[in-house]
């Protein structure tokens, strides 16, 4: 890899007339080599080392070095390369139709994002359509807020591309008659039998008393789920190979009686469809094409497909399995989050401390940092570990490329510290909006003898250094008094130096600021007053601190939750 990384640099470089650029190889190196994903510090190290000693070649001997290490690449000749997803198989323009089917356990988390971005971009890409489904029909495991955040959160995600949402609780009817259906034609039956003494029968792989009865007798039991049975009393098996090698294909269930409260029907039902059984009736219904499924459900896809069999159902949606992307070091269950919202220790699904997309979106994180990255994960079975540190290192650098445009520059001191600097003028000082677009104008600040500091920057200010205030003026320390030297820039850079050094005017014009971190800490301070303009969830990039999105304005401070760097 490092080799090859070395390959890319030197290419880099004779495109870009001899000086190559470490992020223009991230990406390429990232969905080049999948293990660069793992350790992405690493990958950086190894890309800035490479480009560092192109940059040190004359054009001509990059040019030389690529032709002795690899013949006609100097050429720049295009390599053979997919770029994207790879395609589906048996696809048609206009006619892919995917899903995503979360469980409403708890709203989208990272893991949700990466999977419905694959899924969403396939519709994209074939023209096709992309379908939300809520699968609820387990009352046991529902929060009810997942009904609004989870399709508002998917069509954000997708970035508007979910062509229906449908909820399972109130498709019961096409479950009931399916399940009437299988029982009719002698394809299921109603098990009464004891649960423990039905898995001792179908491990010895021997028929339970049940699996014989008359179709007449099996649909008045089917009724009487409805009406007499009670939760545990009976269950619907669908008739199956006793004889499986596989005891999960033996005689599994498709339906069983529930009478818990279901946060949208309440006890209106009590009959439920199990999992199966369901997803085998949607995905018939809603004509899907195509699934990418997780390894584990390969049992599961094995059991839809006997269900389509004994529907007569055609054709069977293609199967693409996709391996698990593991989280380290990340807590993403819904059920201990939820614990620990109840306990306090969280805000709601929005704290800034969760990986969750209420708190990323809040942050300021866009829907196509998620889409890239699930996008250079690609579709494989392998599973993935990935650490915190390097998940959301790819990731923000992936949303940098999107925000970086839209963000308008902006001082912000942290912590500010007041200082006085001895025989100072007032300096008018001009600076860019954003540096990329010169139209967007200029933002105008004084410099003068007192100004404010970050106490960071006050606490490093040693005797014996000349000191810059950020395009206005050079000064220094002698003795416990701060002292103006000079305006010029090139003698700041002759002279012994600290550091540049933002700054703001003590003013009362100044907006106050907070900026609520990712890890729950404030930080507070001033910013310039050109801040108070701006929109609810518009991103800004205070300059040496980050990017940060406008959240809220409480009486008259302007609250910032922190993005990345």
């Amino acid at each position: 890899m490092e080799d090859k990384i070395y390959l890319f640099a030197l290419q880099n470089a004779i495109k870009y007339e001899g000086t190559a650029n470490a992020k223009g190889l991230f990406g390429r190196v990232m969905g080049e080599f999948p293990e660069a994903r793992k350790n992405a510090k690493k990958t950086q190290e190894l890309i800035e080392k490479a480009v560092n000693k192109v940059n040190k070649f004359s054009l001509e001997k990059q040019r030389v070095e690529l032709e002795k290490l690899a013949p006609g690449l100097s050429e720049e000749k295009k390599k053979e390369k997919r770029e994207g997803l790879k395609p589906l198989k048996n696809a048609v323009k206009g006619k892919v139709v995917m899903r995503f089917a979360p469980s409403p356990s708890g709203p989208a988390h990272i893991g949700h994002a990466l999977v419905v971005s694959l899924n969403s971009e396939y519709c994209r890409i074939y023209n096709g359509r992309f379908i939300l489904r809520i699968e609820d029909t387990n009352s046991d495991k529902i929060f009810s807020g997942a009904y609004e955040m989870l399709p508002d959160e998917i069509n954000w995600v997708t970035k508007n591309n979910i062509f229906k949402t449908i909820v399972q609780s109130d498709r019961l009817g096409l479950y009931y008659d399916t399940a009437e259906e299988l029982v009719k034609n002698g394809h299921a039956y109603v098990c009464t039998c004891d649960a423990e003494k039905f898995k001792e029968l179908k491990i010895k792989m021997q028929a339970c008393q049940c699996r014989d009865i008359s179709v007449e007798e099996n649909i008045d039991r089917y009724h009487n789920m409805f009406i007499n049975y009670k939760p545990g009393d009976a269950v619907i098996r669908l008739k199956t190979d006793i004889m499986d090698k596989n005891p999960a294909m033996r005689d599994f269930p498709i339906m069983r009686i529930n009478d818990s409260d279901h946060p949208r029907m309440g006890k209106k039902h009590k009959v439920w469809p199990l999992m199966n059984l369901s997803v085998a009736v949607d995905d018939y219904d809603l004509g899907l094409t195509h699934v990418l499924r997780a390894k584990e459900h390969m049992d599961n896809e094995k059991r839809q497909r006997i269900i389509f069999k004994c529907m007569g159902w055609e054709p069977f949606p293609e199967t693409i399995y996709i391996g698990r992307v593991n989280f380290e070091d990340l807590r993403v269950s819904c059920s201990k989050t939820m614990a620990l919202i109840k306990e306090g220790v969280y805000s709601g699904w929005d704290d800034i401390r969760l990986p969750f997309l209420a708190a990323l979106r809040r942050r300021g994180l866009r829907p196509g940092a998620f889409i890239k990255y699930a996008i250079e994960m690609g579709v494989t079975e392998h599973d993935k570990s990935v650490t915190q540190e390097d998940f959301f290192k790819t990731l923000y650098a992936f949303n940098k490329e999107i925000i970086d445009k839209e963000a308008n520059r902006f001082f912000f001191i942290d912590e500010p510290k007041q200082i006085k600097i001895e025989k100072a003028p007032d300096k008018e000082v001009e600076l860019l909006v954003h540096p990329d677009f010169l139209k967007r104008g200029k933002r105008k600040l004084v410099a003068s003898k007192n100004v404010y500091i970050t106490a960071e920057d006050f606490d490093n200010i040693e005797s014996g250094k000349l000191y810059r205030l950020i395009d206005a003026f050079n000064f220094e320390k002698k003795g416990n008094k701060l002292v103006y030297h000079s305006e010029s820039y090139e003698e700041f850079k002759k002279m012994p130096r600290g550091k540049i050094i933002h700054w703001l005017p003590v003013s009362n014009e100044l907006a106050e600021t907070e900026v609520l971190m990712p890890d729950g800490t404030k930080r507070i301070g001033f910013a310039e007053p050109k801040i108070k303009k701006l929109m609810i969830d518009n991103i800004v990039q205070f300059e040496r601190f980050g990017f940060a999105r406008f959240d809220s304005k409480e009486a008259d401070k302007m609250i910032f939750w922190f993005a990345h760097r």
